[in-house]
């Protein structure tokens, strides 16, 4: 538990100063409700891979690539939202997600601040850009996209915990089932040309991803 506050202490300090250079008058008590409601969210009990480590590890990553981005407090922003409604039984997680943000920053942010936020946690419900934001393969979407999906391409020893994680949130899918089901989204995964959208993340972690992938589904198949 003691680490758990710390990992709470830290990204809430982090969430505060994000939000802070997006809006100068936002009060430290308005903050701390705000990142209140993300942490009761994030610690439900239904969560074992989309929890407040996932966010953490989110931003082990966005530090490494922040001096690329134009707009890093929206980025961050978006980060932290984007998964702040999650129920493994539905389909609308990301669309939830989105509706949340803009419901919680919309007194805080302008409308185009929200509705970049919202569409960039839209976009991680299929990992594509959209029209609305700039196709530029190194844009800020690209980015978050890539952060998001950086978990694939960790050392074998990591993924194999991240994989475990995701097993454990489907616990209520029979064995057989979510076997058959993971095996089809991870050949999904493997028959895309790339996994990664920026040449950042292309370079470092793609040939780690696709043998991650692979081994998983040789030990998914052989189960």
């Amino acid at each position: 538990m003691a680490g758990l506050s710390q990992v709470e202490a830290e990204l809430g300090k982090h969430f505060t100063t994000h939000l802070s250079a997006v809006n100068i008058d936002i009060t430290p008590v308005e903050a701390k409700a705000l990142w209140r409601n993300i942490v009761i969210y994030y610690n439900e009990p239904q969560r074992a891979y989309h929890t407040l480590k996932h966010i953490q590890q989110l931003f082990t990553q966005f530090e490494q690539i922040r001096h690329a981005l134009h707009e890093p407090h929206i980025i961050a922003l978006a980060l932290y939202y984007h998964d702040v409604i999650y129920q493994p039984t539905r389909s609308d997680n990301e669309l939830k997600s989105a509706e949340y943000a803009l419901t919680a920053l919309r007194c805080y942010l302008s409308d185009e601040q929200c509705q970049h936020i919202y569409a960039l946690i839209m976009m991680t419900a299929t990992h594509q850009l959209n029209e609305w934001t700039d196709p530029n393969k190194d844009s800020d979407a690209a980015y978050l996209l890539d952060m998001d999906l950086s978990t694939l391409g960790a050392p074998w020893s990591e993924y194999q915990q991240y994989a475990q994680a995701v097993h454990k949130e489907y616990a209520h899918i029979a064995k057989e089932d979510y076997r058959a089901g993971r095996i089809v989204v991870l050949e999904k995964l493997l028959a895309h040309p790339t996994l990664y959208l920026t040449e950042y993340y292309h370079a470092c972690l793609e040939e780690q991803a696709r043998n991650n992938i692979k081994r998983e589904i040789t030990l998914l198949r052989a189960s």
